[in-house]
């Protein structure tokens, strides 16, 4: 039985399971630091892309809004010759119910949360959807050691050839300003995972609205998908919260570049994009009723737009030789995971 809100500790990794859809049901599959048979792994070159996009919680009618979100989701990753990687921010029960009767999301992702034992906020959470043609050998969830939100990072590790790994995460860092901030300590607790495999990906939302937030992946050692394919920090062709907002809102706080994708490692980044602007409800009464209750100008289903980043990762082959005695021969670099 894996760790729930009683029995995780903060700044330690706390292993979960995720679970795939077979026989009319989703089932749990429990993997820590498992092996995949040889040819079981993903190629040794391939492309893939990783989409994030934050759900605004706090908007009511959530059903129909995850609904249409999904729907849009749908549009962006099918019949794409290369796996996408999801990851949802401020997910709540229903959305998580939504995504599991999803036809698209049944017939090709494993899912790493089913429902919100492993969260620590009982009311929104992190979750994956991640193509069930990539392994997945690893799963866990760190909770922050700062954090006053109840934020943590998720974690999945999956399978490259060389016995080498690709390891995944998504975060929701602390909203609002902070005396001392808390960021800066979320983003470096994750980083230090993130540089412990061949390759490193974090996408989600990271509240970047002050400005220590502008150069806090430089501090990990982290490059910037959206900075990488030739964005400008500060012009509106990057910001991803406020298009959406309400008219107060946008108006007070202006726009931002809170949802970003960061990377370390052997992958490279090949494509940046924003999506899901003017994403809205298609039920009727609820579009209506969103229109006039909550100052925006459409029924749109969240306040944020969503980054995908197109990547393309490659494994060396390694030419194993035999030491001469007396020699002692270095193997490659071991990488962490929970446990070891």
């Amino acid at each position: 039985m894996f760790p729930t809100i009683q029995s995780w500790r903060r700044g330690e990794p706390a292993p979960q399971e995720y679970f795939t859809f077979r026989n009319g049901l989703w089932w749990p599959v429990e993997v820590q630091g498992s092996t995949v048979p040889p040819g079981s792994e993903t190629p040794r070159s391939f492309h893939f892309s990783v989409l994030s996009w934050n759900i605004d919680f706090m908007r009511p009618y959530g059903e129909a809004r995850m609904a249409a979100a999904l729907k849009h989701l749908r549009s962006l990753v099918a019949n794409k010759p290369d796996p996408s990687i999801v990851m949802l921010n401020e997910m709540t029960q229903s959305d998580l119910a939504l995504i599991k009767q999803a036809d698209w999301v049944r017939a090709g992702y494993n899912i790493t949360d089913a429902s919100t034992d492993h969260w620590e906020s009982p009311t929104y959470g992190t979750c994956m959807l991640i193509p069930t043609t990539l392994p997945i050998t690893s799963l866990f969830r760190l909770h922050y050691p700062v954090t006053a939100m109840q934020r943590d990072a998720l974690f999945v590790d999956i399978a490259l050839p060389q016995s080498q790994t690709l390891r995944l995460c998504t975060s929701h860092l602390e909203s609002l300003c902070a005396i001392p901030p808390r960021r800066p300590a979320q983003l470096a607790a994750a980083a230090q995972w993130l540089h412990r495999a061949h390759a490193g990906i974090i996408g989600g939302d990271f509240n970047a609205i002050e400005e220590f937030d502008r150069t806090l992946h430089v501090d990990n050692g982290l490059k910037d998908a959206y900075l990488e394919t030739g964005g400008v920090e500060g012009e509106e062709g990057g910001m991803t919260w406020g298009h959406m907002a309400g008219r107060r809102e946008r108006t007070r706080w202006g726009l931002s570049r809170m949802d970003k994708i960061l990377f370390c490692g052997g992958v490279e980044v090949v494509g940046f994009e924003r999506f899901g602007m003017d994403v809205v409800v298609e039920e009727e009464r609820a579009a209506g009723e969103l229109v006039e209750g909550r100052d925006l100008e459409k029924a749109w289903v969240t306040d944020h737009l969503g980054v995908r980043a197109e990547f393309r990762i490659e494994v060396a082959e390694i030419t194993s030789t035999v030491p001469k005695e007396g020699t002692r021969q270095e193997g490659a670099r071991q990488e962490g995971t929970p446990g070891a």
